[in-house]
């Protein structure tokens, strides 16, 4: 069961390097672009995973999940904020998450916590936001590349290299390793 807590940081923290690299390659502008008013930012998904994640993991044992404090309904605004607003608010809920990862132990992983008064094990709860960021993070990355065309730079193996990607792979001897520790 260790494993699986380690597992679940390893792919939290990869989903999280691959918003930032998507970012880096983007302008303040380009942060805060929508191709429509019914459709969200990177700035705007951004908020709406750092509200969740805050919401979710502060007391992650002790409350509900879904906090008396957190406007779900003003992560979709679009507001007029810096771009280290927006990453402020992002790494501070990305610590509160592997805090909170960080004090699991196995005996707590069949536990019961709430979200919405719908009861989970931790560990339910852990793969449902593996699912939820994961999803996001997909968009972040998608509206990124739109809007760098061919200036984007691949965040996983670029077009065209997968044989010699494959190849250094299996270069390597078999092993037990997770898949993003090449990342």
């Amino acid at each position: 069961m260790d494993s699986y807590l380690e597992s679940s940081k390893k792919q939290f923290r990869y989903y999280k390097m691959l918003a930032e690299k998507a970012t880096k390659q983007l302008t303040d502008e380009q942060l805060f672009w929508r191709p429509d008013a019914e459709s969200n930012s990177i700035a705007i998904i951004m908020n709406h995973i750092a509200g969740n994640m805050l919401s979710r993991f502060t007391d992650f044992l002790t409350t509900d999940g879904e906090k008396p404090w957190r406007n779900r309904d003003a992560e979709f605004e679009a507001t007029e904020q810096s771009r280290a607003a927006i990453f402020e608010n992002w790494n501070k809920a990305w610590e509160c998450l592997f805090n909170s990862l960080d004090t699991l132990k196995q005996e707590d992983l069949e536990s019961i916590v709430y979200i919405r008064n719908d009861g989970h094990t931790v560990m339910e709860a852990i793969n449902r936001q593996l699912a939820h960021y994961p999803y996001h993070v997909g968009q972040i990355v998608y509206i990124a590349k739109i809007q760098q065309g061919s200036s984007w730079q691949s965040l996983s193996i670029p077009k065209n290299s997968s044989t010699s990607y494959n190849a250094n792979k299996f270069n390597n001897e078999k092993g037990r390793r997770h898949f993003t520790d090449d990342f």
